[in-house]
C-alpha cells in the first residue's frame, strides 16, 4: 500500500490527523505535493450524501458566532460538521490571522466538529484556490455537512456558489438604507437570508430588515428548480440560538427539493467542469510565469508600455508563441 492509499484509507476511516494533513498538501504550491495531492483526490472521489453550504455576510455580522451556535445545534442532532473558514491575506504580507477556530471555541473542542482555517490568497471572493478540494475531503471523511464562510460580501463573493449546494447570506438589522449595502449580484444568488441578532432592543427592527428583505427577494424571479417560498428571508439569534432550528428546515427542505428533482446532480456536474476550466486557466497563467515565456512576457510588455504594439496584439503574440505557433519577439 501506497503512503497515498494508507491517507486515503484513514481519512475514509475519520481520522482527523489524517483529514488535517490531507488538506495541508492540497493547500501546498509545491510542485511534488501537488502531484500527490491529485493522486489522493483521485483515490477519494466526491461523495454525493454530503450537503455543502456557503455562508457569507457582512463584516461585524456575527458569522462566527452564528456557524458555532449553528454547528452546535447539528451535532447535537447527531450531524457530523465541517467548517472550512476562509480569512483574508494580506496583500503586503500574504498572511492571514486565521481565527476563526479562537472564535468558535465551544465548536472546536466538539467531537463531531471539524473546524479548518485557510488563507485566501490572492484568490478573488474570499474563497481559497483548494476550497473545494477541502471540501472533497471532508466529505470522503464522512462529515453530513460542510459550511464554507467566507471573508465578506460583494460582487465577487459570488465565486462561492460554483462549489457549493446552497448558498446563505447573513445580514444584521441596520438602519435606513441596509438595502444598498447588498450587491444585487449576491441577492439573486443567496437561497435563504438569515437576519441575526434577532433579540433584546434589536428584535423589532430585525423583523422589519426581515420583511424588508423578504419584499426585496419576491421582485427577483424565482428559480424554476426550487419549491414555492424560495429563496426567503428569516430572523435568526446566534446570541440566543433562537430560529437555528427553522433555519435547518429550510435548509433541509431545499436541499431535499434539489436533490429529488435532480437539480442538485446537474449543478455538480456544472461546477466540476467550471472547475476543470479554472484549473486550466490557472495552469496556463503559470507556465506564463517560468522562463522563457516569462522574458517573452516582459518584452512584450515592454513595447506595449513603449507603445510600439496594441495590448490585445501583443496577448496574441504571446499566445502564439506559449502554443508554439510563433517566434519569440526580440
Amino acid at each position: 500500500m501506497t503512503d497515498t492509499d494508507d491517507l486515503a484509507a484513514r481519512i475514509r476511516q475519520g481520522e482527523r490527523r489524517a483529514l488535517a494533513r490531507a488538506i495541508t498538501l492540497v493547500e501546498s504550491g509545491r510542485a511534488d505535493h501537488r502531484a500527490r495531492a491529485l493522486d489522493l483526490l483521485d483515490a477519494l472521489p466526491p461523495s454525493d450524501d454530503t450537503l455543502r453550504i456557503g455562508l457569507s455576510g457582512t463584516p461585524g455580522v456575527g458569522k462566527s458566532t452564528f456557524i458555532e451556535s449553528f454547528g452546535l445545534m447539528l451535532t447535537g442532532m447527531g450531524k457530523r460538521v465541517a467548517v472550512l473558514a476562509v480569512d483574508p491575506s494580506s496583500a503586503r504580507s500574504g498572511g492571514s490571522i486565521l481565527g476563526d477556530k479562537t472564535r468558535m471555541e465551544r465548536l472546536s473542542r466538539d467531537a463531531r466538529a471539524f473546524i479548518r482555517p485557510s488563507p485566501s490568497q490572492s484568490e478573488l471572493g474570499g474563497v481559497a484556490r483548494r476550497t473545494r478540494e477541502v471540501a472533497q475531503l471532508c466529505a470522503a471523511a464522512g462529515f453530513d455537512i460542510v459550511l464554507i464562510e467566507t471573508v465578506g460580501v460583494g460582487q465577487s463573493e459570488t465565486q462561492v456558489a460554483k462549489m457549493t449546494d446552497l448558498f446563505l447570506l447573513l445580514l444584521a438589522p441596520a438602519g435606513g438604507d441596509e438595502l444598498q449595502g447588498v450587491k444585487r449580484g449576491i441577492m439573486e444568488i443567496a437561497d435563504i437570508i438569515l437576519v441575526n441578532k434577532a433579540d433584546g432592543e434589536l428584535r423589532s427592527q430585525a423583523m422589519r430588515t426581515c420583511a424588508d428583505y423578504a419584499g426585496a427577494l419576491r421582485l427577483l424571479r424565482k428559480r424554476p428548480q426550487d419549491p414555492n417560498g424560495y429563496p426567503k428571508a428569516i430572523t435568526v439569534s446566534a446570541l440566543e440560538a433562537a430560529g437555528l432550528e427553522q433555519a435547518w428546515t429550510d435548509i433541509a427542505a431545499l436541499a431535499e427539493a434539489r436533490r429529488d428533482s435532480g437539480w442538485l446532480a446537474r449543478a455538480r456536474a456544472d461546477q466540476a467542469v467550471h472547475w476543470f476550466e479554472e484549473e486550466v486557466r490557472q495552469a496556463l497563467l503559470g507556465r506564463l510565469r517560468r522562463e522563457p515565456l516569462k522574458g517573452t512576457m516582459a518584452a512584450l510588455a515592454d513595447r506595449v508600455a513603449r507603445g510600439e504594439t496594441p495590448p490585445a496584439v501583443a496577448a496574441q503574440e504571446l499566445l502564439s508563441v506559449m502554443l508554439g505557433a510563433g517566434e519569440a519577439p526580440k
